[in-house]
């Protein structure tokens, strides 16, 4: 994914991969300090070209990690708590590789937890580059500093842990997005279990015939370790990541839209009209979503939010009103004022519960700078005077992202298309169209990377989705059918 990267964040990358560089050779230099019998300064003095190797090798991967991303990825660039938590999963899957395998056994490592944490966090493609890396380092680590304290007799076991590394960590990755529950995490330990045993089990055969012809098969049970390991601690810090770095998986997102949610379950409480039109905007976002390639549970989640802040004062919103109207008794340019707080309010309200900042983006987002017609034009009939438009238009900024323009499109198509005398497909489609239109004419989409075949896609998608759910229904008879006998 590319985005702009201004001088100030380069500099900032640049920083932040020079501190990460010198951790990881902290971390060797700790490894050998636990591992060997003499001092870690006994050792460099005695082993000089293994040392300069390693640091060779930290510094060769780290300069080819920031082209890659660079180039590739400039997302993970452009976002330092994103850059933070890569280094963060990097240097902790090395410390645990050298934990498990100096305490307990080379074959119980779980090679595998990277890999998966970086396709969750990060994206697949990233973990498919950074598990290369990974492995890489970890056969560095040890062929050079012996961290796994092995033989010669037992070099095998060092390219077993490449080969586990990289074809245990690729196969997670290519799995990955079918997970969708918690609860579904613990498959992983069945799917790891397939290349983990094959290598384990064939290097055996290979390499471990001792003098009386006995395998040495209790590494398979070891293997097992490193993969229920690796899932285990999948299980456990990710939502210490989910927490500490602000981000929107697959299994946040969910909770995040569940009913009893604390946000979601006090706007169906205090708001439940702008509960029912989330529910249908987050249906229809969802949907448009999906039709141009974007996430769907991501532009749901986002639905379910971006009204969030009309639950600082509900009754000033037609949806919650009954008969009575509390802006029949407002200036106009009050009423406008309290109609677009509600953007600011609810980004305020989603910080304050510690939800994902893109969540809040969307909710101050999703009206951009687009003017409040009906008060506008109120305060216009109650003046001879010219009236700024500014006064009566929302703050902006514009959708940043193409998840914030759906929202856009999609809840003023939802409110819209109720006026409707005929909800048919096509009916609505016009006047989906007419609201891109205006939008577009008002550069509410500069700012964001939608295209006009997108914009076509979405007039389609609210189109068939919407004729849907206000379908037509048949009348019933006026017939009272009276108690049987």
């Amino acid at each position: 994914m590319k985005e702009k990267l201004t001088r100030k964040a380069v500099l900032i990358d640049v920083v932040l991969f020079v501190l990460n560089v010198l951790l990881l050779l902290a971390i060797a230099f700790l490894m050998i300090e636990l591992n060997q019998t003499a001092h870690a300064l006994e050792y460099i003095r005695e082993n000089p070209s293994k040392v300069v190797f390693v640091v060779a090798t930290v510094l060769f991967l780290s300069l080819l990690t920031f082209g890659y991303l660079y180039f590739e990825s400039t997302f993970v660039l452009a976002n330092v708590l994103k850059l933070t938590e890569m280094f963060v999963l990097l240097d902790l899957s090395l410390f645990l590789s050298f934990v498990f395998g100096r305490y307990l056994n080379p074959a119980a490592r779980p090679f595998a937890f990277f890999a998966i944490m970086c396709a969750t966090l990060l994206g697949r493609r990233e973990a498919m580059f950074l598990n290369i890396i990974n492995a890489l380092l970890i056969f560095v680590m040890d062929i050079n500093i012996n961290l796994i304290d092995l033989t010669s007799a037992d070099m095998w076991q060092y390219c077993a842990g490449l080969l586990i590394a990289f074809c245990s960590g690729t196969l997670v990755v290519f799995v990955s997005h079918k997970i969708k529950t918690r609860l579904q995490s613990i498959l992983i330990v069945f799917i790891l279990l397939v290349p983990i045993e094959l290598i384990i089990g064939i290097m055996q055969i290979l390499f471990t015939f001792n003098e009386e012809g006995v395998r040495q098969w209790i590494l398979l049970g070891y293997g097992a370790l490193g993969a229920l390991f690796s899932t285990l601690l999948f299980m456990v810090l990710l939502p210490l990541f989910e927490l500490t770095f602000a981000e929107l998986t697959v299994f946040r997102l969910r909770e995040v839209t569940a009913p009893n949610a604390p946000l979601i379950r006090k706007l169906k409480e205090q708001a439940p009209g702008t509960y029912n039109h989330v529910v249908v905007v987050a249906q229809l976002a969802e949907a448009c979503a999906l039709a141009v390639g974007e996430d769907g549970e991501l532009a749901r989640a986002a639905a379910y939010y971006h009204d969030m802040g009309k639950l600082v004062k509900p009754e000033m919103f037609t949806e919650n009103q009954s008969d009575y109207n509390v802006h029949n008794e407002l200036s106009p340019e009050l009423s406008a004022d309290i109609i677009r707080s509600h953007t600011r309010d609810g980004a305020k309200l989603i910080k304050k519960a510690h939800l994902p900042e893109f969540l809040s983006d969307v909710a101050i987002q999703h009206h951009g700078t687009l003017p409040i017609k009906y008060f506008y034009a109120k305060a216009l009939k109650m003046t001879d005077g010219e009236i700024s438009m500014a006064n009566y238009s929302y703050p902006g900024p514009v959708p940043q992202s193409k998840i914030a323009a759906i929202i856009m499109i999609v809840d003023a198509a939802e409110a819209a298309t109720r006026s409707l005398a005929k909800r048919t497909p096509d009916n609505i489609e016009a006047l989906v169209g007419s609201i891109i239109e205006e939008r577009m004419n008002l550069d509410q989409f500069v700012d964001c990377n939608i295209t006009m075949r997108d914009l076509s896609i979405i007039s389609h998608t609210i189109g068939q989705s919407l004729s849907g759910v206000y379908h037509t229904r048949i009348s019933y008879p006026k017939i009272k059918i009276g108690k049987k006998n």
